[in-house]
């Protein structure tokens, strides 16, 4: 296995760079008979529309293989439905690259109620159905009928979280690995640009993508372990003992009989397995934990996962492997995995090398037009005028949140880019893109605060397993220091042109309040008028599966965002956003997260439920109902999850309290609760006790507690304000109505 990662510039360049560097990369055959390519070496097909800027994948993939010599097509949002669109720049003379996007596919097409989304942000025009479900598989198959024989390299965000079997929440099963599933020779995970650059090299001298086996940061299909290798089997590294659910699960979904028999395979069996592995290998040798040497060599050890037929069958050992599978995720130490499918194996070779700055600096300035591509003429792309004047300073979380897949697809360590890179990006942006007022969106990435943020000691660094380095609590390893980006702030301000930078990305609060000058040079220059941060929750239990910070992290946040604006002279509000139904999430707690947002005047307008995403810790909680992040055995922790539509829906309208169409629903909640304390008209109510009814195409506005702001509802008459004549009208006296039950 290789461990020294070379610079991804330092190989020889393709002898096609002679053509030169593209204005943009070609779509059609027209573009290419400009650039004088009589064919593509490398295609790249991908379900975004394509924008020629950093912030798109097929973009920055497209430029990096550009550098090195490569002629690179792009293909984007192909007709599926056929091979005929996928031949329109002819057969690649090394590899298609395939992707579904900037997002899974089924995320993007589907709302957390499994709704269809009624627009794309990622389409021109915001046109919904550019794309398949599941467009990475789909795309696969069809670049195989178009030219047989051709190697077919899957990646990108889907492709990376479903590596290996994982639940899927929109068929509500433990699917295969998407590796068979695509039937692609090989299978490219996390930000890949040193896998795809030493893949597209060797493929280049001639080499056989199926004797390619030893990349970093690459999946693939394989029949037994080499020679050479020591195999493990993950519950000797993880014991899984038999578990039996303490009681019976209230947010159950009892529509389906999904009965699982969660038993530990005995000794004999997991032996007699281990055997049959052995000889079908011929070579591997396999040993037990007790039987461990001191110092195993990591570079020709695999972990062997439990089959994706007894993830299928047994939710304990699919808890298992989900919680195996995330302490093997560390460049540093992590070693290969197997999961056997059928009768070959899924093998993942551990993750690749972080990229230097140097390295990742050069990535963000290649000679991107920042822009879509022509062909789109005037359409919109939503998710590009988001980011056309942003800048990503960084990539990498290791927060850790279980609910998130920034973890899994860019990993832990943080890569930053040098201060005069964002420098001469901010200028680009200033004299090259079209409609710049002089106001830079976002300075960011992931997590706008961990720029340079860094374990102290590169060997701790190298042999920890932490799921997270900021919970329970922030590690004593991790620095805090944020004095590099205060730095960056106040060089970036001073860049003639510009008016205003703003920071938009998520916050990590916990991290910031380390460093109070950090959240003043914040407050004071680089807020327009509200701040998102992101408490998720402010119940102790939820958090704790979250693996988010306490909420006293938020009011020492608060109270520093509230000094710091007053010294600046200005009127500037914290906005808070939280997740409903996440699991291990009570109606109790969802309650008293409502309570909390109407003792702090917060009304959110939009509200985000629990997704669960393939390959995320919370997602393997959400299925088995066991918490991954401790051992599973006979002390797992058991966790009650709200899976239903209805029970879902009430979780959602406590976050959106203020709503009257929601009232009917908490009401009859509370009641059920045993809370009705909390109904009524007064301030410390929840609730009212009365519905307003409103005319025909009217709805309340919704700012302010009164439930009847702008409907008021009297014994002895009912008045309605029509939207129409902006008057009150008096309607006849009625009976006082009863109370809704």
């Amino acid at each position: 296995m290789n461990i020294t990662a070379p610079n991804i510039f330092s190989y020889r360049k393709f002898w096609p760079h002679k053509f030169g560097t593209a204005t943009v990369l070609p779509m059609s055959r027209d573009e290419m008979d400009i650039l004088g390519w009589d064919s593509c070496d490398i295609i790249i097909v991908t379900g975004d529309a394509y924008v020629d800027h950093p912030s798109f994948g097929m973009a920055i993939i497209g430029r990096l293989l550009e550098s090195q010599g490569f002629r690179v097509g792009i293909i984007s949002q192909p007709d599926w439905r056929s091979a005929d669109d996928f031949q329109r720049l002819g057969k690649p003379n090394l590899f298609f690259g395939i992707a579904a996007g900037n997002m899974d596919s089924m995320v993007n097409h589907y709302t957390a109620d499994r709704k269809p989304r009624s627009d794309d942000a990622y389409t021109a025009g915001a046109k919904a159905g550019k794309r398949p479900n599941r467009a990475t598989v789909v795309y696969a198959q069809r670049a195989r009928e178009a030219f047989k024989g051709v190697p077919i390299i899957i990646g990108g965000i889907e492709a990376s979280l479903r590596r290996i079997a994982q639940y899927d929440y929109w068929t509500e099963k433990v699917r295969r690995s998407i590796l068979p599933d695509s039937k692609a020779d090989m299978l490219l995970f996390g930000n890949a640009e040193r896998a795809i650059v030493e893949l597209a090299h060797r493929l280049a001298r001639g080499e056989k993508i199926a004797e390619i086996t030893d990349i970093r940061g690459t999946g693939f299909m394989r029949q037994g372990i080499p020679e050479g290798w020591t195999l493990i089997d993950s519950t000797d590294l993880d014991e899984v003992g038999s578990i039996e659910h303490p009681e019976a699960d209230p947010y159950a979904d009892t529509s389906q009989d999904s009965k699982c028999e969660e038993t530990r395979e005995s000794k004999e069996t997991r032996e007699q397995k281990e055997t049959e592995d052995k000889l079908n290998s011929g070579a591997a040798q396999i040993i037990h934990f007790h039987e461990r040497p001191k110092k195993l060599n990591r570079t020709t050890t695999v972990i062997r996962l439990p089959s994706h037929n007894q993830v299928v069958e047994s939710k304990v050992l699919y808890a298992h492997a989900s919680r195996v599978f995330h302490l093997e995720t560390n460049p540093g130490n992590a070693r290969a995995l197997v999961q056997m499918h059928g009768k070959r194996d899924v093998w993942l070779n551990p993750p690749p090398q972080p990229l230097t700055a140097q390295e990742f600096d050069q990535l963000f300035e290649f000679p991107y037009t920042r822009k879509p591509h022509p062909s789109y003429g005037d359409l919109k792309i939503p998710a590009y005028d988001m980011i056309r004047f942003s800048i990503n300073i960084m990539r990498g979380c290791f927060g850790g949140c279980t609910f998130c897949s920034i973890t899994e697809h860019e990993g832990r360590i943080i890569q930053s880019r040098s201060e005069d890179s964002v420098i001469r990006e901010i200028e680009a942006i200033r004299d090259n893109v079209p409609g710049f007022t002089g106001n830079i969106s976002d300075l960011g990435g992931p997590t706008a605060n961990m720029y340079r943020l860094t374990c102290k000691d590169n060997k701790i660094e190298e042999s920890c397993r932490r799921l997270s380095c900021v919970y329970p609590d922030i590690c004593v390893n991790m620095g805090t220091n944020h004095k590099p980006l205060t730095k960056l702030y106040r060089r970036a301000r001073k860049v003639k042109g510009i008016k205003r930078i703003f920071i938009a990305s998520g916050l990590r609060y916990d991290l910031a309040i380390r460093d109070p000058e950090y959240v003043k040079e914040l407050v004071t220059h680089h807020v327009g008028g509200r701040l998102k941060i992101a408490p998720e929750h402010t119940e102790k239990s939820t958090l704790s599966r979250m693996m988010k910070p306490p909420i006293g992290n938020y009011y020492r946040f608060k109270e520093l965002f509230e000094k710091y604006s007053k010294q600046a002279g200005k009127e500037q509000y914290l906005i808070p956003y939280f997740i409903s139904s996440h699991p291990g999430t009570t109606d109790e707690d969802m309650l008293n997260l409502a309570l909390w947002l109407k003792q702090n005047k917060f009304k959110p307008d939009q509200v985000q439920a629990f997704i669960p995403t393939p390959m995320a810790l919370a997602s393997a909680m959400y299925h088995t109902g066991v918490n991954p992040l401790k051992k599973v055995g006979s002390e797992s922790e058991f966790i009650d999850t709200a899976k239903t539509a209805k029970t879902r829906r009430l979780h959602k309208a406590f976050l959106r309290y203020h709503d009257p169409e929601n009232w009917q629903m908490i009401r009859a909640a509370l009641k059920r609760m045993g809370r009705t304390d909390l109904i009524g008209n007064g301030k410390e109510h929840l609730i009212p006790e009365y519905t307003p009814r409103l005319e025909k195409g009217t709805r309340p506005n919704n700012q302010g507690n009164d439930y009847h702001h702008r409907i008021k509802t009297k014994s002895k008459g009912q008045q309605k304000y029509s939207q129409k004549t902006k008057k009150y009208s008096k309607k006849k006296t009625h009976k006082k109505r009863k109370p809704a039950k």
